[in-house]
């Protein structure tokens, strides 16, 4: 059937207009891809980075009471002070300290400085007596404060006759971070782009579709690059959505393009010119490809639901990926391949792909027994979820060497407790009166920082009367700026270093349960992260609401039926389940540590893994749609679902399969990095392609529809209506008299 024989669709139609102006097509392409990578190359500078807050929360507010009221906040800096003689009490160590410190404090965006020489607190005193800290805070936002540190910390890195001076806290490490990210970054491109070519002109047998794919695929990460550098200019932006852009971005380009070249050649084999098998492809595969873009879409969009610019900024690199990969797939290849579809076809005998075929029979042919061992099997790999514990992340998310992560192991190992880690407990006026908790008796307040010095995991809490450790006023110097001019109070809750290794959120909760002499705010970065961890598992039951409910209707309107969707939805998490087993095996446990160079925290931190579900249930629907669709087209021609199904893996599977292997191959570019938040999402996500797109693909997926029979296709009558008046669906594909070669055989 011609496309002038059969029924016209919006794709049709598209198909007609864009092969007939092939080259005006292909030249706007070329000018679009040179000005969006003019646009793009830019946007890492646009984009911005992110700190462990959620806004509304106890800990936000503190923070601006603290900011506001008290010119203070979290120390962010620290620089750890050796004395060369020794002894940071000797008094050339003591005059060169106070310079130093002096000098910190007349930098800029520096607000306060605090350090042992001034206050001679024991915390910021390390055991041995030969290291002593200076604590500082920069103010600005993550961006501007890591740009400032950027110069800052050379200059501050020195070694002087009297003392050796090394940079860490919070802001550094997450600058090293970032800095970190943006090599992987680099390091991943390097890496992807040569191997899927070469991977590619193998699995096609001509460069021309190789190149033509991989076209795609940088269309859309360039394009996503130039849309995130556009939207900075509105809100922020976070610089791992770079990292997103250039994975997904290839990964689903290329995805797209296989399955348009793959029916191009199809038609052209079945005898079809080669406009009208561009025409064909385009409404047939065009739709499939339609339907794959919308589902990973709304996956990343379920992050919006999540009130941090760190992960809504996936959800705006989801979506552009999706744009403008479906719109290289549909726009540029349909008149690239009118143009140079020749050069694309593959010559010689057609393989036989009747590996997948077989494979899927055999699954159907004894259901019970074959489904039971796969499932057995996934379901070990799961097995470590269950042992599931969730942290704060730490210096170890950087590479052991990194100098921020070198500073802040001395301190955890020299010193008694984490200064740097201090929760700011606040206190204010209560509502309903003019006392303030200064116009109280200051029993009061002595009384409620002895309890919080009792708390386990508190080293000691200065008061404005007094520092106080296990429930009893110490000799240290008191410190001075715990009362504000409003005639607020501050108690700095310093914890020790054990328990910042340990259960954070408990610790805060402790501390947020002790009845205080007036209203209270707890803040300072335990505080925050406790918070942001709460606030992403409050919501994670409403993204991932959501995701279902709009890939179940997505599904719906495709088959038109209620129990495959349903079973699409059990197999993805069932493979995300695997995916999470090996995060905790790997990630929490340490397992192959060694081999993928990061040390193991014993737990893991849950934004990440919350990234990688949203990511690869919108991929792996992204499959099912393409599987599917090919078997929803071969039922609709015979009536027989074992033999569509069989028929529908063997054309699609081989597809599928060369597929998974180059977007796992991009995935695991980031295993090769760094920052070990970049490593759980390269090897997590690959894992799960690969087992959806072999396991639960060939083997669950047939199975389930050989045990469900006709069931697979049934809705009621409503429904059913409802589908034909809204759904879409593909028209009757007509017969074949040869089997269309897709793949060679010995790469399938």
């Amino acid at each position: 059937m011609s496309p002038k024989e059969g029924r016209s669709t919006m794709l049709t139609r598209l198909g007609r207009r864009l092969t007939r102006h092939s080259a005006a097509v292909l030249i706007s392409a070329l000018l679009a891809l040179l000005g969006l990578g003019a646009y793009g190359a830019g946007a890492q500078n646009d984009l911005d980075l992110s700190r462990w807050d959620a806004p509304g929360t106890e800990s936000v507010a503190a923070a601006e009471v603290l900011r506001e009221e008290f010119g203070t906040g979290n120390p962010n800096l620290a620089l750890l002070v050796t004395a060369r003689g020794g002894d940071v009490d000797a008094p050339a160590t003591v005059a060169a300290a106070r310079a130093l410190a002096t000098e910190v404090g007349a930098l800029p965006m520096v607000t306060d400085v605090t350090s042992y020489w001034s206050g001679g607190s024991q915390a910021l005193r390390s055991a041995d007596g030969s290291r002593a800290l200076i604590l500082a805070r920069l103010e600005g936002n993550a961006t501007d404060t890591r740009d400032e540190l950027a110069d800052l910390s050379p200059h501050l890195t020195r070694d002087t006759p009297e003392l050796t001076v090394q940079v860490g806290g919070q802001e550094e490490i997450s600058r090293q971070v970032g800095e970190q990210a943006r090599a992987d970054f680099l390091r991943a491109e390097a890496l992807v782009l040569p191997g899927v070519i070469l991977l590619l002109i193998l699995l096609y047998r001509r460069t021309v579709a190789a190149l033509l794919t991989v076209a795609v695929g940088v269309f859309a990460v360039l394009g996503t690059l130039a849309g995130l550098r556009a939207l900075a200019q509105f809100t922020e932006v976070s610089t791992f959505a770079a990292n997103l852009a250039l994975v997904l971005g290839l990964g689903l380009g290329i995805d797209y393009s296989l399955f348009m070249i793959s029916r191009y050649r199809e038609e052209r084999h079945a005898g079809h010119p080669q406009r009208d098998a561009a025409i064909l492809a385009t409404s047939a595969a065009g739709r499939t490809v339609l339907f794959s873009g919308i589902t990973v879409a709304v996956s990343l969009t379920a992050l919006l639901v999540f009130p941090f610019f760190f992960l809504s900024s996936f959800a705006y690199a989801g979506v552009l990926v999706v744009a403008t990969s479906v719109a290289g797939a549909l726009l540029f290849l349909p008149a690239a391949l009118a143009r140079w579809g020749r050069r694309v076809e593959r010559t010689g005998p057609t393989a036989d792909r009747g590996l997948w075929g077989r494979a899927a029979r055999t699954a159907m042919r004894r259901p019970v027994l074959t489904g039971a061992a796969v499932l057995g099997v996934l379901l070990l790999a799961a097995s470590p979820l269950l042992g599931v514990t969730f942290g704060l992340p730490d210096e170890r998310t950087l590479p052991e060497g990194t100098s921020s992560r070198t500073t802040s192991e001395i301190v955890h190992a020299e010193f008694p407790a984490e200064p740097t880690d201090t929760i700011q407990v606040v206190l204010r006026e209560a509502p309903d009166t003019q006392d303030t908790p200064d116009a109280s008796d200051a029993s009061d307040t002595s009384a409620y920082a002895a309890e919080l010095s009792r708390v386990s995991g508190i080293f000691q809490v200065h008061a404005p009367t007094g520092t106080y450790r296990d429930g009893s006023r110490t000799g240290e110097p008191e410190q001075s700026g715990l009362t504000s001019p409003k005639g607020g109070i501050r108690l700095a809750v310093v914890p020790t270093q054990e328990v910042m290794y340990g259960d954070v959120p408990a610790l805060v909760e402790e501390i947020r349960s002790i009845d205080a002499p007036a209203p209270a705010l707890v803040g300072g970065y335990p505080a925050e992260t406790s918070d942001f961890r709460t606030v992403l598992l409050d919501r994670l039951p409403y993204a991932v609401a959501i995701i279902i409910v709009a890939t179940y209707l997505i599904l719906f309107l495709m088959t038109g039926s209620l129990l495959l969707p349903a079973k699409a939805t059990v197999l993805n998490l069932l493979s995300l389940s695997v995916m999470f087993g090996c995060l905790v095996w790997i990630f929490q446990d340490g397992h192959l540590s060694g081999l993928l160079g990061f040390t193991p925290t014993g737990s893991i931190e849950p934004s990440i893994p919350v990234l990688m579900f949203c990511v690869a249930y919108g991929l792996s629907m992204d499959y099912e749609v393409f599987m599917l669709s090919r078997i929803k087209e071969e039922y609709e021609r015979t009536g027989d679902t074992e033999g569509a199904v069989a028929a529908g893996i063997r054309r699609s599977a081989p597809l599928i399969t060369a597929a998974a292997a180059i977007l796992a191959l991009s995935f695991l570019a980031y295993a090769t990095g760094g920052v070990v938040f970049l490593k759980e999402l390269g090897v997590g996500t690959a894992v799960t392609i690969l087992v959806d797109a072999t396991l639960i693909r060939v083997v669950l997926l047939p199975v389930s529809m050989r045990l469900a029979g006709r069931a697979n296709w049934w809705a009621p009558g409503p429904l059913r209506r409802l589908h034909r008046r809204i759904g879409l669906s593909e028209a009757p594909a007509p017969a074949r008299a040869s089997q269309p070669e897709i793949l060679p055989r010995e790469y399938v």
